[in-house]
């Protein structure tokens, strides 16, 4: 391990005030947002919506990065979406009409997920086996199986945002 690189955020023990069951997920959104900032520190702005043999471009990975936790978090809270959610989810990808940067992009994910680890520290343990609707056909889940699914799901598109980025440096 490089001196200068911290240990991955699960082996730096439990993050304060998240309750021991849910540690695991707070571990995953921080990672993905510690690795998704170092990332997109130096990415070039002019290839944020560009799509690699037809890949999902990086600006959508982290629009729906962010776009994803909220929603589930809102689901985990009992809620449903609100407008402003909706009309979040129908532009994920979508060229604004004033161009985002990537670091705009990055600092919206990370304080999405600062919202999150705040939502989990008052997560009441006893609360994760209830049950909880998604969306309006209401499919059934539990706050656990949401958050779990939000850290789980985060992680899965971190990847492929990190390949994607990648494969579009070497192109340079």
């Amino acid at each position: 391990m490089d001196d200068n690189k911290l240990p991955e955020v699960w082996q730096r023990g439990p993050t304060a005030g998240v309750p021991a069951l849910l540690q695991p997920v707070a571990h995953a959104l921080l990672q993905a947002d510690e690795e998704i900032t170092a990332l997109m520190a130096d990415f070039q702005n002019n290839m944020l919506y560009e799509k690699p043999a037809g890949l999902a471009s990086p600006a959508f990975h982290l629009q729906h990065l962010t776009g994803v936790l909220d929603r589930l978090l809102t689901y985990a809270r009992a809620e449903m979406l609100s407008p402003e959610q909706l009309n979040y989810l129908a532009n994920e990808g979508k060229v604004a009409e004033k161009a985002y940067t990537a670091t705009q992009l990055a600092a919206a994910f990370s304080s999405q997920v600062q919202k999150a680890i705040h939502q989990i520290k008052h997560t009441d343990e006893s609360t994760l086996t209830d049950g909880r609707g998604v969306g309006r056909a209401q499919i059934p889940s539990t706050v656990i199986g949401l958050l779990v699914h939000a850290a789980e799901h985060t992680m899965r598109h971190t990847g492929q945002l990190l390949v994607t980025v990648k494969i579009l440096q070497a192109s340079l």
